[in-house]
């Protein structure tokens, strides 16, 4: 039984085969798209040598991408950081003791989490205008910046509930014994071990920060996707400058995934050595007495 799991039964040798058929079949089919797809392009032109030339010039980055690739950071970067801040008010309320606290909080927290990223863009950037809150030439990045950091603060902030929620029960109790009151509980025992157990999925929702950020583009603003276009508009080459912020993208997002599969697993033989160390002590205290 090495096979089996406790999600469902292993296949058998039927199963097997008919697996492995359907994996053969689809990859058959996989290829037999990219190919026709591929032949359909160079038909068209788009795989000369000529459509990507650009890319090798400096100006091409230094005019286009690098610029919109640096309002895709700057976008994505400032906005998760508001984000944690607005998270971490909003989830600590909705585990409040005052009734009204929780209920404006979650009501923040569903709102948001129901309205798409591009609409609270587009809605920001049209109240940012009307009211003249931010120059003209920084409109775009503020709506930008707003919208994301409403949709992911909310999201933040239910990761940080979950994660509170999920310590053991004695945490509170202990420090209750203590006599520390609940701000100083929150403070000093259960953010600290939420937040680290949270890390993976708070820089994963980094991931989703950097991705989303290309929405500014409804509203003009200056990101890598919107400078892809201008490349293709330029040179007459859509194909490959949107082949190339895909692969920029690509690239950004395999860098934050790496990084939160790294600090996950750096967590857990952190949690691993302590427990050994605990193991160990008690051990010790054992073979004393």
């Amino acid at each position: 039984m090495s096979g089996a799991t406790v999600l469902y039964d292993a296949p058998g040798p039927k199963a097997r085969r008919r697996n492995h058929l359907i994996t053969i079949a689809f990859g058959v089919v996989l290829i037999a798209a990219v190919v026709y797809v591929l032949l359909v392009l160079g038909d068209n032109g788009q795989l000369t040598a000529e459509k990507w030339d650009p890319f090798i010039k400096s100006t091409t980055w230094t005019t286009y991408l690098l610029p919109g690739l640096w309002g895709t950071i700057k976008a994505a970067v400032l906005s998760i950081v508001f984000a944690l801040i607005l998270g971490a008010l909003l989830g600590v309320g909705r585990l409040s003791d005052h009734r009204w606290v929780r209920y404006l909080s979650g009501s923040f927290v569903e709102f948001f989490r129901a309205i798409p990223v591009l609409i609270l863009i587009i809605f920001a950037y049209y109240l940012f205008a009307e009211y003249a809150l931010f120059p003209s030439e920084q409109l775009a990045f503020a709506a930008v910046v707003a919208g994301l950091t409403l949709y992911n603060g909310s999201v933040i902030a239910e990761i940080l509930r979950s994660g509170i929620n999920s310590l053991p029960k004695g945490q509170v109790e202990a420090a209750n014994s203590l006599g520390m009151r609940k701000s100083q509980t929150m403070r000093m025992v259960l953010l600290p071990q939420s937040i680290t157990a949270m890390l993976p999925a708070l820089i994963s929702q980094m991931v989703i920060a950097l991705k989303d950020s290309a929405l500014g583009y409804a509203i003009g603003y200056i990101e890598v996707v919107r400078s892809g276009i201008q490349v293709g508009a330029y040179y007459g080459n859509f194909l490959p400058s949107l082949i190339v912020v895909a692969i920029v993208m690509i690239i950004l997002n395999f860098g934050l995934s790496t990084l939160a599969t790294v600090v996950e697993r750096r967590l857990r033989e952190g949690k691993r050595k302590v427990k050994a160390v605990h193991i160990a002590e008690e051990d010790a205290v054992t073979a004393v007495r």
